[in-house]
């Protein structure tokens, strides 16, 4: 099944309609059959004028992942901003990082863009931008727990480090949907790294 997509705010951009079907469509029967010309019937545009916003499916997509980490940009702002303990900040960060479950549609678009980008290519930095954000706030939230004697003394980006490739690793179980890849197992795999790493 795939993941529950999450509410967003109403649109009102041409441009974000497309993005949301395309999201909407993910979701419902996969990226293989995603197309311009179906994503203009859903929003009553004509394959062309899809295409004048973006120009390629390859833009249109790398735009939609940028479009959806931007929503959840937001979500992880208000979660990390709690007056609530670090280590409670941290679950919920890695609860967003996570996918909702097999098909997730974000971390569809994700592994597609990728697969589709060249290490010259301008949308490789793109990419590289959106995963830093996710790296940067990681880092900071470690250093506030151990300066807040929340956490045992360890190297943040290190950990960081660490810490993301288990969540992509665990990430990508969960989204194609290996047997005992269950989200709460994931969960707890994760968490356990986190008390045995950081003492919390």
């Amino acid at each position: 099944m795939p993941g529950p997509v999450r509410p967003r705010r109403r649109l009102k951009q041409p441009r974000e309609q497309v993005m949301a079907a395309a999201m909407t469509a993910i979701a419902e029967r996969g990226l293989a059959e995603l197309t311009i010309a179906g994503l203009g019937r859903e929003v009553g545009m004509s394959s062309g004028h899809v295409m004048y916003y973006f120009g390629s499916k390859d833009e249109l997509l790398l735009q939609t992942l940028e479009w959806s980490e931007e929503q959840l940009g937001v979500e992880r702002r208000a979660v990390l901003s709690r007056r609530a303990p670090v280590r409670e900040r941290l679950d919920a960060f890695v609860d967003l990082y996570l996918p909702d479950g097999p098909r997730d549609p974000r971390w569809v678009l994700w592994s597609e863009v990728w697969n589709r980008s060249h290490p010259t290519e301008e949308a490789l930095r793109r990419q590289l931008d959106l995963e830093l954000v996710w790296h940067r706030d990681l880092v900071a939230l470690v250093a506030e727990g151990i300066s807040h004697g929340e956490f045992r003394t360890v190297d943040a980006e290190r950990f960081a480090i660490r810490m993301r490739a288990l969540l992509d690793g665990f990430g990508t179980h969960l989204v194609v949907g290996l047997p005992g890849a269950e989200r709460e197992q994931v969960l707890g795999h994760v968490g356990e790294f986190v008390t045995d790493s950081l003492g919390c």
